[in-house]
């Protein structure tokens, strides 16, 4: 990952800590589900050397964002991590707003339903409501999903002024490697439509068995663009079904929430 790819406006390198910001790649280095790395994960992962990586993973252990299994030989994400996160949700207003009207929508419709916003290249879950009653994916606040393939990456896409929208598509398609040019053309083939549409969808592009819906908002307080997504088994949950019932339902949540444009 480059430092770049991470932020929304044009890198002003006499600013720019690099330090810092390897740091923070070795802690997105983990994946929803992983416990414990070890140093060559954070070499493969980072693209950074392995002096470095050793420096920067002491570093964040004595800072308390990492802890070291001496055993394994291998390091997990501590406490401090953990209180960034719950600094950062208790601080979401609207989080506290959305959460009874999604388990409302997620009841009624029968699917899941949720909240995200951008982390580098990936979209990332604020929260996460499942209907109790539907089949569907067990994704968790923390979970992160493609920017190119999921319905949450793409309304956020379709909302970003064109500069920056098209350095993050040149930054994915690098990223996607020999996918890349293919991804990319899926993905603005529905941020062409989502000035008729209002939504973004992705039938089976995630995941085989999964079709989604996502519509952007701009946070009323902040002014940031947060994204409501549900996503339901592709199995019985059609196109259809999301096109005429779940996206008009979606996007009416979406503006009680927030500025829809």
């Amino acid at each position: 990952m480059t430092p770049a790819s991470t932020l929304s406006e044009p890198l002003d390198e006499r600013k720019f800590v690099v330090a810092l910001a390897r740091g923070l790649d070795l802690l997105r280095a983990f994946k929803p589900g992983e416990t414990m790395l070890g140093n060559r994960d954070f070499v493969e992962r980072t693209g950074l050397p392995k002096a470095t990586v050793n420096r920067l993973a002491y570093t964040l252990t004595v800072l308390g964002y990492l802890r070291l299994d001496e055993s394994l030989g291998k390091y997990a994400l501590d406490a401090g991590v953990l209180s960034l996160g719950f600094a950062l949700l208790s601080g979401t207003d609207t989080l506290e707003l959305a959460r009874p009207h999604m388990r409302t929508f997620a009841r009624e419709v029968g699917a899941a339903v949720s909240l995200g916003c951008r982390d580098g290249l990936d979209m990332i879950y604020l929260e996460t409501i499942r209907s109790e009653t539907a089949l569907t994916l067990g994704l968790a606040s923390g979970s992160r999903l493609s920017m190119l393939t999921s319905s949450m990456g793409r309304a956020y896409l379709a909302v970003q002024p064109l500069d920056v929208r098209a350095a993050l598509l040149a930054e994915l398609r690098k990223a996607a490697g020999n996918e890349g040019d293919a991804l990319v053309a899926d993905a603005e083939k529905e941020i062409a439509a989502f000035a008729a549409q209002r939504c973004c969808y992705s039938f089976r592009a995630w995941h085989d068995d999964v079709n989604a819906v996502a519509v952007p908002f701009r946070e009323p307080r902040e002014g940031r663009w947060l994204v409501l997504s549900c996503s339901g088994p592709a199995s019985s949950m059609g196109e259809e079904v999301f096109r005429d019932n779940v996206a008009p339902r979606l996007m009416a949540l979406a503006r009680r929430l927030g500025d829809t444009g």
